[in-house]
C-alpha cells in the first residue's frame, strides 16, 4: 500500500508541477505569431487570384491551415493573458467616488487598462484572421471538388470510335517531337557534364541500389524474423510484429534503392535538370509500389501460413499473390506515366489515351481478381461449414458490389467517360491497398495492446505485484487501449480514403485538421480539447487512486480499531467510498472547466427526469442510505421478506443481497425493505425460540406428559439452560388437552434442526408410553399472546 501512496503522490506532484511551471507566453511573441499568420493568410489570398494547379492548391491549403491553427493558438494564449490582466484589475477594486486614489495604484490601473484594451484588440484581429483562413480553406476545397467533378464528368470520343484515334494520331507528331526534345535536352546535359572518365558515383549508386533491393532486403527480413522467434513474447505478438516488419522493409528498401540510384547520378552530375522531376516521381513510384506489394504480401503471407494474420488458406494466398505484384507494377507505371506527361507537356489527346490505357490495365486487374475469387468460391462451395456462412455471405456482397462497379466503369469507358472510368478503377485499387493496411494495423494494435497488458506479461506482473493492481484490471486496460487505437486508425483511414475525391484529404491535410481539433472546440462555454480531456482523465485517475488508498487505510487500519461491528463498518465504508468517488468526479469535471454551478444546473435539469424515469432508482438509493444510517437490518441478520427467509450478506445503496437456505441469492430493492413489512429474527438478539404444539387425550396424566417433554428437550444439546424450557397447557378442546412447549437455542438458524430432533424423540417416547398424540386445531388456540418461557418457572 505504501507503493500505491508513493505512486499517487508522484502523479499529483507531476500534475501540480506542470501547472506551476506553465509560464505565460510573452505578448510580443504572441503578437509576432499573429502577425505572421495574418501575412500568410494574405499571401494565400493573393495567390488564389491566379489559376493554380492541384499541387499548388494543396500547398496553399496547407499554408492556410497552418496559419489558421497559429491564429487559434494565439487567440487562446491572448485570452489567458486577458484573464490574468482582468484578475489583477479586479484585485485593485473599483474607484471610490470622492476619495483620492494613490498615484501608484492609479498608474497601475491605467497600465492594466491599456494592456486589457490592447489584448482585446489583438484577440479580435486573431479571430478575424482565423475566419479568413477558414474561408480560404473552404474556397480551395470547393475548387478541388469542382475540378474533380469536372474531370469525372468530362466526356470524350469513345475509344471504340475512329474519332478518338484520329485525335491521337493528329497530335502524335507534336507529342513525338516533344518527347524527342525532352530526351535530347537530357542527353545534351549528360554529354556536357561527361568528362570521359568512369562515372564511379553513378556506378556506386547503382550497385548500392541493387544491394539494398535484393540481398539487403532479404537479410533484413531474416534478421527481423530471427529476432522475433528468439525474443518476442507470444505467438500473436510475433505474428503481428513480423507483418509490420515485412511492410517496413518492403517499403523502405525500394525507396532507399531509388534514392541511392538518383543520388549517384546527381553526384556524378549526370542527371539532367529536366529529368529530375521524372526521377523524383520514380522514387515516389518505387515507394508506393513497394508499399503496395509489402502490405498485400503481409496480409497474404504466401508460403507462411503459420505467420498469416488474415483467415486465408494457402491456396487463396498463392493465387492472389501474383495479382498483388501486378497491382504494384500498374500503380508505379501510372505514377511515372502521369509525371512524364506533365514534364513533356503532352497534348490533351495523348493524356486521354494514356488515361484510357491506365484504366484498361486497372480494369483487367480487377476483373482477374474477381474471376480468381469466384473460382475459389466455386471450388469451396461444398466445403463451407455453417460457421463460415456469414463470412461467405459478406464476401459475396462485396464481390457483387465490385462486379457492379466494374461493369459501370467498363460502360463509362465505352461511351467516353474515361476520367470516370479511371477514377473508379483507381479508387478500387486504393481501397484495396488502404483496406489491407487498416486490417493489418488494427490486428497488430490489438495483438500488441492485449499482449503487453496481459496479467502474465512482464509489465502486467510489475503492475500487479508492485502497484497492487488486479490482473483483470490490467487486461481490461489492454482491451480499452486496443479499442482506442483501432478507433484512431479507422478515423485516419477514413480521411485517407477520401483522398481521390478531391476533398483535400491528403496526409498533410488530415493531420492539419487533427491539429485544429487539438486546439479544442467550445461546447456550451466549455473549451474541450484532447489536452484538456487527458488532464481530466489524469486527475480522475489520481482522485480515484487517492480514494482507493484512503479506503485501504479506513478498512484495514481505522475501522478494525473501532467498536463497530461488521455491519457498521460496512455502512461507514460504503458511504465513504461513494463520497470519495463523487469528490473525485467533481475534481475531474472542474479540471475540464465545468464548475460547480454548471453541475448544479445539470442536476436541476435532470431533476425532472429523475422525478419520472428514475424515480424507482432514486427511491432505492435513498432507502439504501436510510438502511446504512438507521441499520434496522444489518449484515448477518436472519430476515424474512414475504415467504423467503435467509441471511443478509451485502447491503449496497441500491439493493440488499440475501442468501437463502438453498444457497441461492435473493436481491431485494432497498425500497422493499423500507416500505414493507420485514421480519428480522436477530434484530433484538441472537436467541432462537422453539415452539412445539400438540394434544393428548383428556384422561392422560399431564405431569407425565410434561416430564417426557422436558426429558426430550434436555437430551438436545443445542437447547439453552437460560432461558429455561417450559411446558404449558393452553386449554381443553374436544376431549383433548392442548400443550404448548417452548425452548431456546443460541441462534434462530439452529431452530429447525433442534426442533426436528426433539419431535423425533417425542414421537418415539409417546409411542413407547402408549400416549396418543394429536395436532392442535388452529381455532383451539386462545387469542392471547403466548407467555414468555423466560419469565415463567417450569
Amino acid at each position: 500500500m505504501n507503493r500505491v501512496y508513493r505512486l499517487i503522490l508522484a502523479l499529483a506532484l507531476l500534475v501540480l508541477a506542470g501547472a506551476a511551471l506553465a509560464q505565460a507566453t510573452p505578448l510580443t511573441k504572441i503578437s509576432a505569431q499573429l502577425q505572421q499568420a495574418e501575412t500568410d493568410i494574405r499571401a494565400v489570398d493573393r495567390a488564389l487570384d491566379e489559376r493554380r494547379d492541384a499541387a499548388a492548391q494543396k500547398l496553399l491549403r496547407a499554408k492556410a491551415t497552418a496559419a489558421q491553427q497559429a491564429t487559434a493558438d494565439a487567440v487562446r494564449q491572448l485570452e489567458e493573458q486577458q484573464a490574468l490582466v482582468q484578475a489583477r484589475l479586479t484585485g485593485l477594486g473599483p474607484v471610490t467616488a470622492g476619495t483620492p486614489e494613490d498615484a501608484v495604484i492609479r498608474a497601475q490601473r491605467t497600465s492594466l487598462t491599456q494592456q486589457a484594451s490592447a489584448i482585446d484588440a489583438a484577440i479580435k484581429r486573431g479571430r478575424l484572421a482565423g475566419v479568413e483562413g477558414q474561408q480560404l480553406v473552404a474556397e480551395i476545397d470547393r475548387s478541388q471538388v469542382e475540378e474533380f467533378s469536372q474531370t469525372i464528368a468530362t466526356r470524350v470520343a469513345s475509344p471504340l470510335t475512329p474519332a478518338f484515334w484520329r485525335a491521337v494520331l493528329a497530335a502524335a507528331p507534336r507529342d513525338l517531337r516533344r518527347i524527342r526534345m525532352f530526351g535530347a535536352e537530357g542527353a545534351a546535359q549528360i554529354e556536357a557534364h561527361w568528362r570521359g572518365s568512369l562515372p564511379w558515383q553513378a556506378l556506386l549508386g547503382a550497385l548500392l541500389a541493387l544491394a539494398i533491393l535484393f540481398p539487403g532486403r532479404v537479410f533484413a527480413r531474416r534478421l527481423g524474423l530471427r529476432y522475433l522467434i528468439e525474443g518476442a513474447p507470444g505467438h500473436r505478438l510475433r505474428r503481428s510484429a513480423n507483418a509490420l516488419w515485412r511492410v517496413a522493409v518492403g517499403t523502405l528498401a525500394p525507396i532507399l534503392a531509388a534514392v541511392a540510384l538518383v543520388q549517384g547520378l546527381r553526384w556524378a552530375e549526370l542527371l539532367p535538370e529536366r529529368w529530375s522531376g521524372l526521377l523524383d516521381a520514380g522514387i515516389v513510384a518505387a515507394g508506393f509500389a513497394g508499399f503496395t506489394a509489402a502490405i498485400t504480401g503481409a496480409v497474404l503471407m504466401r508460403g507462411q501460413g503459420s505467420w498469416r494474420i488474415a483467415p486465408i488458406d494457402d491456396a487463396t494466398a498463392g493465387r492472389l499473390r501474383p495479382l498483388s505484384w501486378l497491382l504494384a507494377a500498374v500503380s508505379a507505371g501510372t505514377i511515372l506515366l502521369t509525371s512524364f506527361n506533365t514534364l513533356v507537356g503532352a497534348s490533351r489527346a495523348a493524356v486521354v489515351a494514356t488515361d484510357a490505357i491506365e484504366a484498361v490495365l486497372h480494369l483487367l486487374l480487377i476483373g482477374a481478381f474477381l474471376l480468381v475469387l469466384g473460382r475459389l468460391r466455386a471450388e469451396r462451395a461444398g466445403e463451407d461449414d455453417a460457421g463460415s456462412q456469414s463470412t461467405s455471405a459478406g464476401l459475396g456482397i462485396v464481390t457483387l458490389l465490385l462486379w457492379l462497379l466494374l461493369l459501370a466503369a467498363v460502360a463509362g469507358l465505352l461511351i467516353g467517360y474515361i476520367g470516370f472510368t479511371l477514377f473508379v478503377a483507381q479508387f478500387i485499387a486504393w481501397t484495396t491497398v488502404l483496406g489491407s493496411a487498416l486490417y493489418l494495423l488494427m490486428a497488430a494494435a490489438d495483438d500488441i495492446a492485449t499482449t503487453v497488458f496481459a496479467r502474465t506479461s512482464t509489465l502486467g506482473l510489475v503492475m500487479t505485484r508492485a502497484l497492487g493492481i488486479r490482473g483483470s484490471a490490467v487486461e481490461q486496460f489492454g482491451l480499452l487501449l486496443s479499442g482506442a487505437l483501432r478507433i484512431v486508425l479507422v478515423v485516419i483511414a477514413l480521411g485517407l480514403w477520401m483522398t481521390p475525391f478531391g476533398t483535400g484529404g491528403t496526409i498533410g491535410t488530415l493531420f492539419g485538421r487533427l491539429g485544429t481539433l487539438a486546439q479544442g472546440i467550445d461546447i456550451g462555454g466549455v473549451a474541450i480539447s484532447p489536452g484538456t480531456i487527458l488532464r481530466g482523465i489524469v486527475i480522475l485517475v489520481v482522485g480515484l487512486g487517492l480514494v482507493r488508498a484512503f479506503m485501504g487505510w479506513l478498512e484495514g487500519r481505522y475501522l478494525p480499531a473501532t467498536d463497530l461491528d461488521g455491519s457498521g463498518r460496512n455502512s461507514v465504508s460504503l458511504i465513504a467510498r461513494y463520497v470519495g468517488v463523487a469528490l473525485a468526479a467533481i475534481w475531474a469535471l472542474a479540471s475540464l472547466g465545468i464548475g460547480v454551478e454548471r453541475i448544479a444546473l445539470l442536476l436541476s435539469a435532470l431533476s425532472v427526469g429523475i422525478g419520472f424515469g428514475l424515480q424507482a432508482i432514486t427511491q432505492n438509493f435513498v432507502s439504501g442510505l436510510i438502511l446504512l444510517a438507521e441499520r434496522p437490518i444489518k449484515i448477518g441478520d436472519l430476515i424474512r421478506v414475504g415467504t423467503d427467509e435467509g441471511d443478509v450478506k451485502r447491503i449496497s445503496v441500491r439493493s440488499t443481497e440475501i442468501e437463502l437456505a438453498d444457497h441461492s441469492t435473493l436481491i431485494v430493492p432497498n425500497s422493499e425493505l423500507i416500505t414493507k413489512t420485514v421480519l428480522n429474527k436477530t434484530l433484538g438478539g441472537n436467541l432462537g425460540r422453539i415452539q412445539i404444539q400438540f394434544s393428548v387425550p383428556l384422561l392422560t396424566d399431564p405431569q407425565r406428559v410434561r416430564r417426557i417433554v422436558l426429558d426430550a428437550i434436555a437430551e438436545e444439546r443445542a437447547i439453552l439452560d437460560e432461558p429455561a424450557p417450559a411446558v404449558f397447557i393452553d386449554g381443553l378442546s374436544d376431549g383433548r388437552v392442548l400443550f404448548n412447549c417452548l425452548a431456546h437455542v443460541a441462534s434462530p438458524r439452529d431452530v429447525y434442526k433442534a426442533r426436528s430432533n426433539i419431535l423425533m424423540t417425542l414421537l418415539t417416547r409417546f409411542r413407547d408410553e402408549r400416549i396418543a398424540l394429536g395436532t392442535v386445531p388452529a381455532d383451539a388456540l386462545p387469542p392471547a399472546v403466548v407467555p414468555d418461557a423466560s419469565r415463567t418457572a417450569p
